[in-house]
């Protein structure tokens, strides 16, 4: 990239580091562990809420997770409504149903039950509630929701994305076969319900791609132009727990401390990202999900390795950190080496998870377009350690071609 080009984003990441500083983001209430999900009604009457619209998907619905909450809001006399027709890279059309069914049931909160694309669009569907006159699409960037969101309550039953504490919510436009992040600290959620007991029935595979993403969130908040100490420390914590219980999780699903634990991690890593901002990885990996709807947790874990090998020299320190952090020993060797340790530990776990090195749906044709949308998307959103302009972007890119 050009010089001027260059100056141009440092002013932009102090301004933007300035305004994250001066931001009060205030993280949720927490209820945690076995069985807390049934302490949701508690805090339903404690707070004078009538009737949530749980927003979902069919499979949790079908899988029976949603059984023991409505049970239990039965005999509390609670009404609700469900909208259990969200989609993995949930679209504005769906997150727009879910805003008139709320609207239609005379609901007054919103719980978004599920993973990241459930409590995402229970985000931007309660955003719309209370900002009527803005579109989703006019929502999308930074700061553009004028309203607090009507109350949301989070409860993941996958270890990821952290949605449940962060200001982010991505959606996917399928007119344009791209994904665009809402940002905004008044989406964060008014209380996060982490019950390890929902993620038992995980198949393995959403198990792994998940944590890593929750890892793809911690490394690339670590490695940010804008770190803080709390940040710094949240990631930290997260990448301990991932190389300490994910493959725990991979093999023995009901381990309920690894499970919990895993959910913790999940939170940190959101609570990092939600202020220090993600990366390349997440530029590349939203552009995969946006054309080929390739889901987002395994998107990142194989892109993670390319982008660090590619960003090494410039933030093979912070690397180097995050290494011990997850366990390596340093044996003498020098910070590169460490570094280095670290991303071959990321490919390792991912063939451990059998999580492949490249993306099937990868077309050549493609590059070009996918790299500039990429290296757009980060320019303009992100803060990572090294900017590549669409030509460089395209040789990261090129690796991934099955």
């Amino acid at each position: 990239m050009n010089g001027i080009k260059v100056s141009g984003i440092k002013a932009y990441q102090k301004i933007v580091k300035v305004l994250i500083a001066a931001l009060n983001f205030v993280e949720p209430e927490t209820l945690t562990g076995p069985g807390s999900v049934l302490k949701i009604s508690d805090y339903l009457k404690k707070n004078n809420f009538k009737k949530p619209l749980i927003v979902t998907d069919e499979g949790i619905v079908r899988v029976g997770l949603l059984k023991g909450m409505l049970d239990n809001f039965k005999e509390q006399g609670i009404e609700y409504a469900v909208y259990d027709k969200i989609i993995p890279n949930p679209t504005i059309q769906v997150i727009e149903e879910a805003r008139e069914m709320f609207i239609e049931k005379n609901c007054d909160c919103f719980i978004g039950f599920g993973g990241g694309s459930s409590m995402d669009s229970a985000k931007v569907a309660s955003a719309r509630v209370t900002n009527p006159r803005t579109s989703i699409m006019q929502m999308t960037g930074y700061f553009k929701i004028r309203k607090k969101i009507k109350h949301l309550i989070a409860v993941p039953t996958t270890s990821g994305t952290g949605s449940e504490c962060t200001v982010a919510a991505v959606i996917t436009n399928p007119e344009t076969k791209a994904k665009y992040a809402v940002d905004s600290p008044k989406l964060i959620p008014s209380l996060a319900v982490m019950d390890p007991e929902l993620s038992y029935g995980l198949p393995p595979h959403i198990t792994s791609t998940t944590g890593m993403d929750a890892l793809t969130h911690a490394v690339e908040a670590y490695i940010s132009t804008i770190p803080t100490k709390l940040t710094d420390d949240y990631a930290r914590r997260a990448v301990k727990i991932i190389f300490e219980d994910l493959e725990t999780c991979f093999k023995d699903g009901k381990n309920t401390q690894a499970r919990e634990n895993m959910m913790w991690a999940s939170y940190y890593g959101g609570a990092a990202f939600t202020r220090a901002l993600v990366g390349n990885v997440h530029a590349i990996a939203h552009n995969f999900g946006g054309l080929y709807h390739v889901p987002h947790g395994l998107a990142n874990a194989i892109v993670l390795p390319h982008v660090l090998e590619a960003s090494i020299d410039k933030c093979d320190t912070r690397l180097a950190e995050l290494a011990e952090a997850a366990g390596l020993k340093n044996e003498g060797k020098s910070t590169r080496e460490m570094a280095e340790a670290f991303i071959q530990k990321i490919r390792d776990l991912n063939k451990t998870f059998e999580i492949p090195e490249t993306v099937r749906e990868l077309r050549k044709e493609d590059l070009t377009l996918l790299a500039e949308r990429a290296s757009k998307e980060a320019f303009y959103f992100y803060a990572p350690p090294k900017y590549f302009s669409a030509v460089e972007m395209e040789k990261v890119l090129e690796p991934m071609l099955a």
